[in-house]
């Protein structure tokens, strides 16, 4: 990864009840992806909901990060709550100073 490509949260839900995804579907917005399976007799089917839209995934984690049961996400949660905003810039073009901040949040991001 150049350093001007920079990492957006998501969040990503996977099940093998697609009815549940999709009534998630219907609240969230999101994309409904299938997962390959390679041995149909022995495991079911199973589909990931994926969510990229920030407004929509900065909203959802609002509303979730407190009831999240590992330690590890309702921090990272917590963290793109506090950080994410101050250190991502709309038009993607940092100066120096900023893309210092920028890369120090993705790292302490990854340490969590």
């Amino acid at each position: 990864m150049s350093e001007n490509e920079h990492r957006r949260p998501c969040i990503t839900i996977a099940s093998t009840d697609k009815e549940l995804l999709i009534y998630i579907q219907t609240l969230t917005s999101g994309t409904i992806n299938t997962k390959k399976n390679y041995k149909p007799d022995k495991h079911k089917d199973s589909f990931t909901l994926v969510i990229k839209k920030k407004e929509r995934v900065l909203s959802i984690l609002k509303h979730i990060s407190s009831y999240l049961r590992i330690d590890q996400k309702r921090s990272r949660a917590f963290w793109i709550l506090e950080n994410y905003e101050k250190v991502t810039l709309r038009n993607g073009k940092y100066i120096p100073e900023l893309l210092k901040k920028k890369l120090l949040f993705k790292e302490v991001f990854f340490q969590i």
